[in-house]
């Protein structure tokens, strides 16, 4: 029986690349360090809620790393902010219904605005975290 020719094997087809954070990532850079450097890489990488290799690329970039700390706190302001914008409306209903019992219009319709001016202050301080400001 003669022999067929053989075909060539056929090469494994490229993987398309990972794509994370909407961008494709096929692509890596190995870095050398010691075991003590990548420790204190691994350490402010988690302070940051970022992998090691999120951290490394957002630090070669020269992009903003924040921590996750700081998010935790925004999102801590966002729940106080909430809070205070409840205890406003409160403040609001029980004028519409109980006006003038228990304190005087003006000092409730001051208060009021001194919680409207504390959410202002919580809104900006919230912004300049997230912003890096």
């Amino acid at each position: 029986m003669p022999k067929l020719p053989q075909r060539p094997p056929k090469e494994p087809a490229a993987l398309p690349p990972k794509v994370r954070g909407g961008r494709p990532r096929g692509r890596r850079i190995e870095v050398w360090v010691t075991p003590e450097e990548e420790a204190t890489i691994a350490d402010l990488a988690a302070q940051a809620g970022l992998s090691n290799s999120g951290y490394l690329r957002a630090v070669g970039l020269n992009q903003p790393v924040r921590s996750a700390v700081d998010l935790k706190a925004v999102a801590d302001l966002g729940h106080v902010n909430g809070d205070l914008g409840r205890v406003a409306g409160l403040l609001k209903l029980w004028l519409a219904e109980k006006r003038g019992q228990g304190a005087r219009p003006v000092e409730v319709e001051s208060l009021m605005i001194e919680f409207r001016a504390l959410q202002t202050r919580v809104l900006d301080v919230m912004g300049r975290v997230v912003r890096g400001d």
